[in-house]
């Protein structure tokens, strides 16, 4: 025990400062490691959260005694992973996260059936109707959250005139994701079929950007206008499309690049058309009318005296006659000519006129040794070939006097050629934040190695050879000497050179002790086997040297 405090004394305050703050390093490093990796494996629980939300699924994780991590200013909330899928369930319980999202119609559970006024009655109705509204759009893919406004105007008594009811929409989006126009125009639908009498050219839809996606116009002309400028856009980008999707197969991902201009015509035209055909008739009816008449008259004679004289010249009949005979044949007959009625509707967006332009890239080929890769145009027969392609993807017609142009230029090399994949979820077929897990553990092993190889062995090698040597005795620390036959420092109770004549115990003192009280670092014995030889070869040199050591000041 005296030794080891000896020892200990021997090394000095500034040795044994350094020990001690080394191994208080080392013990700390290693409770850190330890608990690093006794910890639970935390998951995320909740992303993107507000502020409001987080302080709530806070409080009930703190309720429930459940460790829990902040991180991202606190719009996020880690959990252990054995907890996550129960804590879920317990936080959609008390319908958490809120996400700002409006109350449905479970403001009818909080309501007193006693003592609410009609007023109030259409006001839950109307939030209610709000609050679902902005659910179903928040269940749509890139938003946020929603707030959904509805102005749904109330018919006065004796009024004949009517308000049609509008509505107003903010969409809130994740990150810098924004809607494209088809998605835009289904809110619209939809708002529009939830609600009754109300019209999709009604609804007003703008983003968190403040950017005016849908506006609500006052007359339906305008409103057409809008869905025919965006049946125009959606037109070319389905051309542009084809011709790349269609390219892309024989030239390559990325080695194609489309532009298609088309003019439509936004009129809209209602015609009638009527043309008869005189050749071809048809008896429609027939009337055939046929009259005859026949009659006869008697003239009497007058009684006179002259008629009762006989007369040989009398007729035998006595009485004058005359007869008529008339007949009338009529026929009538009605014709139906052949009649055409055509009536014909030409709606917005007939295409007048399509422009093409299509840009591909050229042949890259390597050299044989796979090193070098050269560069080419393609050849007019395969520009022939793109081009009658092209013409037969957009419905090329001469008519419409189409145009199409195909060049072929070298694309600029930095640009991507081929498309690489995300790395998904897995890395090497397994989890990604079970590969993070061992990449972490992993590291921090090599660093404890690299710590214990590079600062701590290097130390205890230190204090090892520091405790290898002898203590004189007036307490000053011995080093064995390797060589023989070499003078020797010693102590003060030991002989300073071996000589003639000393005894046997003395010369094993002479020769076994250095005193390297004043000796600074480690010696190595292979340093002290050349200086015992250059000692041998200038003995007067090395004594002067000695001395001067031995008066130096500590």
């Amino acid at each position: 025990m005296n030794a080891f405090l000896q020892m200990l004394r021997g090394l000095g305050p500034m040795r044994l400062a350094a020990i001690a703050g080394v191994g208080i390093s080392v013990l700390g490093f290693f409770i850190y490691l330890m608990s690093r990796v006794a910890a639970p494996q935390m998951e995320l629980l909740y992303g993107d959260l507000d502020l409001a939300d987080s302080k709530q699924i806070i409080e009930r994780l703190t309720t429930e005694k459940v460790p829990y991590e902040l991180r991202k200013d606190g719009t996020e909330v880690w959990v252990p992973k054995d907890r996550k899928l129960d804590l879920r369930v317990r936080m959609a319980e008390q319908a958490l996260p809120s996400g700002g999202r409006m109350a449905g119609y479970e403001l009818f559970d909080k309501q007193d059936a006693f003592g609410t006024t009609s007023f109030q009655q259409n006001m839950t109705m109307v939030r209610a109707m709000e609050g679902e509204l902005a659910k179903t759009i928040r269940s749509i893919d890139k938003v946020k959250a929603a707030r959904v406004h509805l102005v749904l105007p109330k018919r006065e008594a004796f009024s004949r005139d009517t308000q049609e009811p509008s509505a107003s929409v903010i969409l809130k989006m994740q990150g810098n994701q924004r809607l494209e126009k088809g998605q835009v125009l289904a809110i619209q639908h939809l708002i529009a079929a939830a609600v009754p009498k109300m019209k999709p050219s009604r609804i007003s839809i703008v983003d968190d950007k403040g950017t005016l996606l849908a506006k609500g116009f006052e007359n339906n002309q305008d409103y057409l206008a809008q869905t025919a400028e965006e049946m125009r856009l959606n037109y070319e980008a389905r051309m542009v499309k084809t011709i790349e999707d269609l390219l892309e197969r024989s030239l390559g991902p990325g080695r194609v690049r489309a532009e298609v201009t088309v003019e439509m015509d936004m009129s809209r035209a209602v015609t009638t058309e009527e043309s008869f055909d005189p050749e071809t008739k048809v008896v429609r009816s027939q009337v055939t009318i046929n009259e005859g008449e026949q009659s006869q008259d008697t003239e009497p004679t007058p009684v006179t005296v002259q008629q009762n004289l006989p007369d040989p010249n009398a007729s035998a009949n006595g009485n004058l006659r005359s007869s008529s005979k008339s007949s009338k044949n009529q026929e009538t007959v009605n014709y139906e000519i052949s009649k055409k009625t055509k009536n014909t509707v030409r709606e917005i967006g007939e295409v007048r006129k399509v422009s093409a332009a299509v840009l591909v890239d050229g042949v890259r080929e390597k050299s044989a040794d796979g090193k070098q890769t050269t560069y080419r145009d393609r050849t007019p027969e395969e520009m022939a070939q793109i081009e009658a392609l092209v013409k037969s993807a957009i419905g090329f017609s001469k008519d419409r006097e189409d145009q199409v142009k195909v060049a072929s230029m070298a694309f600029y090399k930095g640009e991507e050629l081929d498309q690489i994949e995300d790395p998904g979820e897995f890395i090497f077929g397994m989890r990604r934040d079970f590969v993070e897990k061992i990449a972490s553990n992993l590291g921090l092993s090599i660093v404890a190695i690299l710590f214990l190889l590079l600062v701590l062995r290097p130390l205890i090698s230190r204090a090892i050879e520091s405790m290898q040597g002898q203590v004189g005795p007036d307490g000053r620390r011995l080093l064995t000497a390797e060589g023989g036959g070499m003078p020797q420092l010693t102590g003060p109770g030991a002989v300073a050179l071996a000589a003639p004549g000393l005894g046997e115990e003395e010369e094993v003192i002479a020769d076994e002790l250095i005193d390297i009280d004043k000796v600074e670092g480690r010696v190595k014995a292979s340093s002290i086997r050349k200086i015992g030889e250059i000692v041998e070869k200038h003995p007067e040199e090395a004594l002067s040297i000695i001395r001067s050591w031995l008066y130096q000041e500590s």
